[in-house]
C-alpha cells in the first residue's frame, strides 16, 4: 500500500512546479506578451468603437482600460506564485 495518498501526491506536484525555475519563467514571460496585447486590444476596440460613434477620444479610453486589464493580469500572476 502507497504511503500517501492521490491528493498528497497532487499537492507535492503543485509544490515542485511552484518551485521548477522554468515553470516560473514561463508564467512571467507570459507577461511580455500579455500586456502589450491587453493595450493593443483596448486600443483597436477604441478606435473601432470611434469609427462607428464619430467620436475622438474613446481610443483613449481604450488604452486605458486595457492598461488596466494587464496590470490585473499581472498582479494575478504575483499573487498566485506568491500563495
Amino acid at each position: 500500500m502507497p504511503d500517501t495518498l492521490p491528493n498528497d501526491r497532487g499537492d507535492r506536484d503543485e509544490d515542485r512546479n511552484k518551485d521548477n525555475f522554468w515553470v516560473q519563467a514561463a508564467r512571467y514571460s507570459e507577461l511580455a506578451v500579455i500586456l502589450p496585447a491587453a493595450l493593443v486590444a483596448g486600443w483597436l476596440l477604441g478606435a473601432a468603437l470611434d469609427r462607428w460613434l464619430h467620436t475622438t477620444w474613446l481610443y483613449l479610453a481604450g488604452i486605458f482600460l486595457g492598461i488596466i486589464a494587464g496590470f490585473v493580469e499581472l498582479i494575478r500572476t504575483v499573487m498566485r506564485d506568491t500563495k
